[in-house]
């Protein structure tokens, strides 16, 4: 799917503004921040925290719900995180939730270590739940949306599915093939000989 998808042309002023924030050298040294300490490329964090959250540093990593309050949604009951005091505002936070995350809660990305193309796009796939290829059989526009294999259907909330919704959001894949477009040093892993 990797090779073969597009973005959807429509799509890509959107799309380059949307990374925009998420490559902004005050994001991206928060995503590195996580990345030295769970070892998931800087870039995947972004495009998960963009899909959470909006890529919002005062909403919790794992479903968006604010920092300051335990989770409602999926992952339930994660948090508060509160920022400590020597810490600017949302900075420590942000990080803890993030690390917590992404080293406690299904499906555990930072034991991953599978970064080629299909190795991200099925992690990023497991983080947001298998129901589209396992009920549906469809591709999930958690990672497809605003590209050519982006099909309609939509969780409209956990566990609610609506045939007759289109996911408006922009899946992983294009965040990652248009970050790759624009910074060459972005890149997946080798897969092994």
């Amino acid at each position: 799917r990797w090779s073969e998808c597009q973005i959807l042309p429509k799509r890509e002023a959107e799309i380059v503004r949307e990374i925009g924030r998420l490559v902004e050298d005050s994001a991206k040294f928060r995503y590195q921040a996580v990345e030295a300490v769970t070892d998931i490329p800087w870039q995947n964090i972004a495009v998960i925290a963009y899909r959470e959250s909006g890529a919002d540093f005062t909403k919790q990593l794992g479903q968006g719900d604010p920092l300051h309050e335990i989770s409602r949604h999926i992952p339930r009951g994660m948090g508060p995180y509160l920022d400590h005091p020597t810490d600017g505002p949302g900075h420590d936070a942000w990080h803890r939730c993030a690390v917590d995350t992404l080293q406690n809660t299904p499906p555990y990305a930072a034991r991953w270590h599978d970064w080629t193309a299909g190795g991200t796009l099925t992690l990023l796939i497991l983080y947001n739940g298998i129901g589209y290829e396992k009920y549906h059989n469809e591709p999930s526009p958690y990672d497809w949306g605003a590209t050519s294999i982006e099909k309609i259907g939509k969780y409209t909330g956990d566990g609610r599915f609506n045939a007759g919704v289109w996911d408006t959001q922009i899946g992983c894949a294009a965040l990652l093939k248009k970050m790759m477009e624009l910074d060459p040093t972005i890149k997946f892993a080798e897969p092994p000989v």
